[in-house]
């Protein structure tokens, strides 16, 4: 068997022509190819471009400017407003109730008739008194005459020095009578008076306890009425037992202490006092120290048994940062505030803070006057967060004497 190796013979056209479509065939492939793959990214990139989230625009807020000024300190109490003198007035004698004088709630003055017992009764016995008086008084005239006539004839040795001693005493004797009628008389007259009752203070009358036409008598427990001396009238209050080393210091070195008298829900001052006094323990009960305070009440707000809210100015921190309370935050690590800087962005700050007085609050470290704080909007602002101040507040001005016309807020003693 024999093998042929002889090679076959190819066409000389197909030889040269044969290679280069097959090029251009592949190099069209690979257009296509790359073609397709710009089509897909492009697309790509545009579905990308229309899903993305669009840049976060700014969060409105409403900010506030902090600011120097001084800030006084108080201490909160609950008082009882008592009145300085208190009288349930009664009748020093019997008799009926002829005449009531009186309004109740009436303001009176000292020495107003306020009721009017049946007099007669006392008159008679002063007529009484005074017809013995007058009858003692002739007597004893008439005792002074035989003495002088006794004592002449004695002079003369024409009586007896026994008869002129008797005289003597019997003077003496008319004389002790007149003295007992006299006090009997200045009974009955203080008898008259005791029926005509006057005011003993001035004061406001209350609820009048006994109707005209009613027998009185000296004995009642009741009495006929109460007169409360309203002005100036005081304001018994407590305090907790831990500031008392603040407030025997203040009362040492200035020795008074202006305090505010509040509604009973602490949102309308009524009036403006002073503390008196101090009580000398601490109530182991309660932890609480007694005070005093006077107050003038000129405009009869205040009233006996009155519950008030008592602020007492303490002291006053001068030249401190003020800004308002809603500016304050409070998290896990502290208090702390959201400055806006200049860039309108947000940075977190922590800061202590001192005390507070109502919607105001001093800021002792952290925070420098003049600096944006937000006070609206915190809860969707984080650190870097872009902001637009749609509305800005300056912190109020507040007399520097540390005067206090709004309305009461809590305060932080121990910042002092």
């Amino acid at each position: 068997m024999s093998i042929n190796t002889e090679k076959p013979q190819v066409p000389a056209s197909d030889s040269k022509s044969g290679p280069w479509p097959s090029r251009f065939l592949w190099l069209a492939v690979l257009i296509v190819i790359l073609a397709v793959v710009y089509y897909f990214y492009q697309s790509a990139g545009r579905n990308l471009a229309g899903t993305g989230k669009p840049e976060t625009p700014p969060v409105s807020i409403a900010a506030i400017t902090s600011r120097k000024g001084d800030m006084p300190i108080y201490l909160n109490g609950l008082g009882t407003v008592t009145a300085l003198k208190t009288v349930t007035v009664h009748s020093r004698v019997d008799g009926e109730l002829m005449q009531v004088a009186f309004k109740e709630g009436q303001m009176v003055r000292q020495g107003d008739l306020l009721v009017e017992i049946d007099p007669r009764p006392y008159k008679a016995q002063l007529e009484q008194a005074e017809g013995q008086l007058l009858r003692d008084q002739a007597l004893l005239k008439n005792a002074y005459i035989d003495l002088d006539r006794y004592q002449t004839l004695l002079e003369q040795d024409s009586i007896a020095a026994q008869q002129t001693a008797t005289q003597v005493a019997l003077v003496k004797q008319y004389q002790g009578t007149v003295e007992m009628d006299k006090g009997l008389v200045d009974s009955a007259k203080l008898q008259v008076i005791y029926a005509h009752i006057t005011a003993p203070i001035t004061g406001r009358i209350g609820l009048r306890l006994v109707d005209q036409g009613n027998i009185v008598h000296a004995t009642d427990t009741n009495g006929l009425l109460v007169i409360t001396q309203t002005q100036p009238i005081t304001v018994i209050f407590t305090l907790p037992e831990d500031t008392v080393p603040q407030v025997i210091k203040r009362w040492r070195s200035q020795g008074s202490i202006g305090v505010e008298a509040y509604d009973r829900a602490g949102s309308r001052k009524l009036a403006n006092g002073k503390v008196s006094a101090i009580d000398n323990q601490i109530d182991t009960t309660t932890g609480t120290l007694k005070l005093k305070a006077q107050f003038d009440n000129e405009d009869g707000v205040l009233f006996a048994n009155q519950f008030v809210n008592i602020k007492m100015h303490l002291d006053t921190l001068h030249d401190v940062t003020l800004t308002a309370n809603a500016a304050i935050q409070r998290g896990a690590k502290g208090t702390y505030v959201m400055v806006v800087k200049e860039d309108d962005t947000i940075a977190i700050r922590p800061v202590k803070i001192g005390a507070e007085d109502g919607e105001t609050v001093a800021v002792l470290d952290g925070l420098a006057a003049g600096e944006k704080l937000v006070i609206d909007g915190a809860d969707k602002l984080r650190e870097g967060s872009k902001v637009k101040i749609v509305k800005q507040d300056d912190m109020p001005i507040k007399p520097a004497n540390g005067a206090h016309n709004g309305e009461p807020g809590t305060q932080k003693p121990s910042h002092s």
